[in-house]
């Protein structure tokens, strides 16, 4: 299972494509455009926050409100075996931070960490830092939009499966037009996000994905 533990200085600026979702226009970044490089990726480097237990946040869920268990500084990662699903391949990895795959029916995800976030945080509020997040991304964002979801924590293979919550924008598409979803989150106290999109065809084939997407790629607690 490998692991990708790449960073970058910041979030790049994705393009944009207009979707329709809940009766309001909105649009989320397009995950085939590409994204400038705004730094050089940097090898993770292990770091020890004094009196912090990592363990013991990485063994319990980490809903929006609990952001405030991790240490400053050391950020999530991401952990992702895509390819292993038939159908589906790797166009790059950490590249900028990022990690890109295609799939045969035309579908096309992308995993990004990124760093010193510090000018979106709301402090002691991930979800508020979220919707900064998403407002970054395409001003034309709207929060209600914005529906909380659940993603592995860790990648346990004995006990139970931790979960971390994100938030999610997704439209299912309109004739002619693609299907999309975004789930991200920027997590207040280390001042770093993980943004995960997915665009497919259709609806059809954006329900498949979503599904292969969410079993293969696993959100990493510090330390892990």
């Amino acid at each position: 299972m490998r692991r990708v533990r790449r960073r970058v200085a910041a979030l790049g600026a994705a393009g944009t494509v207009g979707v329709l979702l809940a009766a309001c226009s909105v649009s989320v970044p397009d995950p085939a455009a590409p994204t400038p490089a705004v730094s050089e990726p940097a090898l993770a480097t292990p770091t020890i926050t004094p009196g912090h237990d990592a363990a013991a946040v990485a063994a319990k869920d980490l809903p929006l409100d609990a952001g405030g268990t991790l240490a400053a500084g050391d950020p999530v990662t991401v952990g992702n075996r895509l390819e292993e699903v038939p159908g589906w391949s790797v166009v790059h990895s950490g590249l900028q931070g990022e990690n890109k795959y295609k799939k045969t029916d035309g579908c096309m995800a992308v995993a990004r960490v990124a760093v010193n976030q510090g000018p979106l945080v709301v402090p002691g509020d991930d979800a508020a830092s979220t919707k900064a997040l998403f407002a970054s991304l395409d001003a034309g964002t709207a929060a209600e939009n914005l529906k909380p979801v659940k993603l592995p924590w860790g990648q346990a293979t004995d006990g139970p499966q931790r979960q971390v919550e994100f938030l999610a924008l997704e439209s299912p598409g309109t004739s002619g037009g693609q299907a999309m979803l975004v789930w991200a989150r920027l997590f207040s106290k280390p001042a770093s996000s993980v943004y995960v999109s997915l665009a497919c065809p259709d609806a059809d084939a954006l329900a498949t994905s979503k599904a292969e997407l969410a079993g293969h790629v696993a959100v990493i607690p510090p330390g892990q």
